[in-house]
């Protein structure tokens, strides 16, 4: 289904992904984890075109996207939606307009002109807010809204697309922890009740272990770890962010703890 083969993003002579290799033959939700500069980042933007690669091979269904050009490259935009940690949401304007921001890609351009979009789109939208438990606030400016509703009208955006692929960069990065569960839950229900595969930066251990069905390490632009999340112990993860003995995941946890010590879940 994908193939990453010999991935290389080079930026002078820097080397932010070097000689990336993996494949995956079915729709798997996938984290990525490692340090900052690591290129996990880069990746992201580079299988949605958002930056050339250097060198190698993004094979999709067959097909080559790094060759992709014009209304190619567009389509396989389409097909393939980004959710960023900023959200990247027009703040001013409302909630569902953001989210019918998901089909430019197919509009005429008197349409985006004039801000014209066919009922049934603004259905679709609005349908999609309510699975996500945000329809209420469909009327609303999005700078009204916190920061873990933001990053849902973001991914509902990205679902107006019909993607086949959501790429999501660190998509909890900026929000506390019981907003980072009620994100990280609903892009797992996507994955799970749409068939799509999810690949998400990821900066926690505990939110890889959890959600994910495979885990991929990035150290200096290399793949240095691709295993399940049980194979994802301390001493793995202390190689794949080179530190020492010292490391503790604790730090970077994402778990809800209450007064007491004990652990308090969202419910998925």
């Amino acid at each position: 289904m994908l193939l990453v083969e010999n991935l290389t993003k080079s930026f002078g002579s820097n080397t932010a992904v070097d000689r990336m290799t993996f494949e995956v033959d079915r729709p798997m939700m996938i984290g990525i984890i490692g340090r900052s500069g690591a290129g996990k980042s880069t990746f992201l933007r580079m299988m949605n075109r958002m930056t050339p690669a250097s060198s190698g091979r993004l094979v999709f269904e067959g097909t080559d996207v790094l060759q992709l050009t014009g209304g190619g490259m567009r389509q396989w935009q389409s097909q393939c939606a980004m959710i960023f940690q900023q959200f990247n949401l027009v703040p001013r304007m409302d909630v569902v307009s953001n989210v019918l921001h998901g089909t430019l890609n197919r509009r005429s351009t008197l349409g985006t002109m004039f801000n014209l979009y066919p009922t049934e789109d603004i259905h679709k939208a609005i349908d999609i807010l309510d699975r996500l438990g945000i329809a209420d606030h469909a009327a609303k400016r999005a700078e009204a809204l916190s920061g873990g509703q933001q990053q849902r009208v973001a991914i509902a955006r990205a679902l107006m697309q019909d993607p086949k692929v959501i790429l999501a960069d660190e998509p909890i990065a900026s929000l506390d922890p019981m907003n980072a569960q009620i994100v990280m839950d609903a892009l797992r229900r996507i994955h799970d009740e749409d068939g799509r595969m999810v690949i998400a930066n990821l900066h926690t251990l505990d939110t890889a272990r959890r959600y994910c069905d495979r885990v991929i390490g990035m150290r200096d632009g290399r793949i240095v770890f691709d295993g399940s999340p049980a194979q994802l112990t301390v001493g793995v993860a202390r190689d794949i962010y080179g530190a020492d003995e010292t490391f503790s995941e604790s730090a970077t946890s994402t778990e809800i703890r209450e007064h007491t010590g004990h652990q308090a879940r969202v419910p998925a």
